[in-house]
C-alpha cells in the first residue's frame, strides 16, 4: 500500500510540473507573437488590395490598374489589358508610368489626356485616353484610364456639322442680300428687277429646303417613328415618291418605271418613310443624264429574323467613285459639289434616309459603277412580321389580312430586278 501511495504521489507531481510548464509556454508564445519583429515591418509587393477597392474596382467603367511601390501591377481590369495598358505584368505607357511615380512621391493627384497608338492595326490610327492617378494607401497608387475615342469622333462630327450647316445657310442668305441690292439698283429696268427676282426666288426654294431637311434630320434622329407606326403599302409610297419627281423627270426627258411584287406593307411612320423613299428618287433623277431611264422596284426578301421588304432606286447616272460609296450617307457629304449647286441639293438627303431606315429596323445600301449608274436599296421588316412580333396575331389593314388576298394593283405592273435594268 505504502509503494502504491508512493507511485502516486510521484506521478501528481510530474502531471503538476507538465502543466506549469505548458502554461509558462504558452504565455512566452504570446508575448513574442506580439513583439514587432524586423520581417512584420517590412513592405510586401503581393500583399492583398484594402478592403473593398477590389469591389469598388471591378464596377468603374474605365480602365483600372494599381501599382505597388515597385511599379508592378497589382490589380488590372480586362479593359486594361484590352487597351494595351498592361504587358507581362508591367505598366507599358511610359507617361502614365512617369505620372505614377511622381504622385507616389508626392502624393498628388494627377490628370492628363494622351494619343496611344491602337494595338493590332497597322494605320496609325490613335487611341484617345483620359489617365487619372491617385495614392491608394501610403504606398499603392490607382490609374484610372478613360477611352475618349468615341466621344472625340462624336464631337468631331458635330463640329463639321456647325460648320457645315453655317456655310450653307450663309450661301443662299448672301446670295438674297446681293440679288435684292441688284433688284433696287435697277428698279429702272423691269427686265433686270424679273431676272434678279428670278434667282431671288430660286435662292429662297434653297434655303426653305435646307431649313425643311435640317428639322426633317432632327426629327428623325430625335423621335422614335414606332410610336405612332402603322401599316404602309408600299405601293402607295412608290407613288408618292414619282408624283413628287415627276415635274423634274419630264423637264429632262427621263422616264420613270415602277413595278414588283405587289400588295407589300411596312410598319412604321408613313411620313418619315415617304420622305425616304423621295429623297432616293429625288436623288435619281437629280443625278441622272436626260433621256435616261429610272426605276423603282419592290419585293419581299426572306430572311432568317422575318421577312424583309426591299425597294430598290436604280438610275443611270454619273455612279459612284469606291472612295465616296462609304461617305455618301454622311451628312452635308456631296460627291459632286458642282453638280450639287445645280440642282439645289442641300446634301443631307441620303443622311435622312439613313436615319430613317435605321431607326425603323432596316438599312441602306448602295450598288454603283462610274459612268452606268446607281441602285440604293432600302430594306425594311414587313409590317406582318412586326405586327405579329407584338401582338401575336395576323395584321389587319381595312379590315382584310394584309398578308394575302386580292389588292387594287391594276396600275401597279410588274417590274424587273434593279440588276436587269438597262
Amino acid at each position: 500500500m505504502d509503494v502504491n501511495a508512493a507511485v502516486a504521489a510521484a506521478a501528481a507531481i510530474a502531471g503538476l510540473c507538465t502543466g506549469v510548464i505548458a502554461m509558462l509556454a504558452f504565455r512566452w508564445s504570446e508575448r513574442e507573437q506580439k513583439r514587432p519583429t524586423r520581417t512584420s515591418m517590412r513592405p510586401d509587393s503581393n500583399a492583398p488590395l484594402p478592403p473593398g477597392v477590389d469591389t469598388v474596382l471591378s464596377v468603374l467603367s474605365s480602365s483600372a490598374v494599381v501599382l505597388d511601390e515597385s511599379d508592378s501591377v497589382v490589380k488590372a481590369s480586362s479593359a486594361a489589358y484590352a487597351l494595351g495598358l498592361v504587358r507581362g505584368g508591367r505598366l507599358s505607357v511610359e507617361p502614365m508610368l512617369h505620372m505614377a511615380r511622381d504622385t507616389r512621391r508626392d502624393g498628388e493627384i494627377r490628370q492628363v489626356e494622351l494619343d496611344l497608338p491602337r494595338r493590332g492595326t497597322g494605320r496609325g490610327e490613335a487611341l484617345a485616353v483620359s489617365a487619372r492617378v491617385a495614392p491608394l494607401g501610403s504606398r499603392l497608387v490607382l490609374l484610372l484610364v478613360e477611352d475618349l475615342t468615341e466621344a472625340r469622333r462624336i464631337e468631331a462630327v458635330r463640329r463639321d456639322f456647325v460648320a457645315n450647316v453655317s456655310h450653307e445657310l450663309k450661301t443662299p442668305t448672301g446670295a438674297l442680300s446681293l440679288l435684292s441690292e441688284a433688284v433696287m439698283d435697277a428698279s429702272d429696268d423691269p427686265e433686270a428687277v424679273e431676272r434678279f427676282a428670278g434667282r431671288m426666288q430660286i435662292e429662297a426654294t434653297r434655303l426653305t429646303n435646307l431649313v425643311q431637311e435640317l428639322i426633317d434630320l432632327s426629327r428623325v434622329q430625335n423621335d422614335d417613328p414606332l410610336e405612332d407606326a402603322e401599316p404602309v403599302r408600299v405601293e402607295e409610297l412608290v407613288a408618292e415618291a414619282v408624283d413628287r419627281c415627276r415635274q423634274q423627270a419630264g423637264s429632262k426627258q427621263i422616264t420613270m418605271a415602277s413595278g414588283g411584287t405587289a400588295g407589300l406593307f411596312v410598319w412604321g411612320n408613313r411620313g418619315q418613310l415617304a420622305a425616304a423613299l423621295g429623297n432616293l428618287v429625288e436623288n435619281a433623277v437629280n443625278y441622272s443624264p436626260a433621256r435616261t431611264r429610272v426605276g423603282i422596284a419592290a419585293r419581299r426578301l426572306v430572311a432568317p429574323g422575318g421577312d424583309l421588304i426591299e425597294i430598290a432606286v436604280t438610275d443611270q447616272g454619273i455612279g459612284i467613285s469606291e472612295k465616296d460609296r462609304e461617305r455618301v450617307f454622311e451628312r452635308f457629304y456631296r460627291v459632286d459639289p458642282a453638280r450639287s449647286r445645280a440642282t439645289g441639293g442641300t446634301g443631307l438627303g441620303l443622311a435622312i434616309v439613313k436615319h430613317v431606315a435605321a431607326s425603323h429596323g432596316g438599312e441602306v445600301t448602295v450598288w454603283s459603277s462610274e459612268g452606268q449608274g446607281s441602285t440604293f436599296t432600302l430594306r425594311l421588316p414587313e409590317s406582318g412580321v412586326v405586327r405579329s412580333r407584338t401582338s401575336g396575331g395576323p395584321l389587319i389593314v381595312n379590315g382584310a389580312v394584309a398578308d394575302g388576298g386580292p389588292y387594287e394593283t391594276d396600275t401597279f405592273e410588274p417590274f424587273p430586278a434593279p440588276e436587269a435594268l438597262p
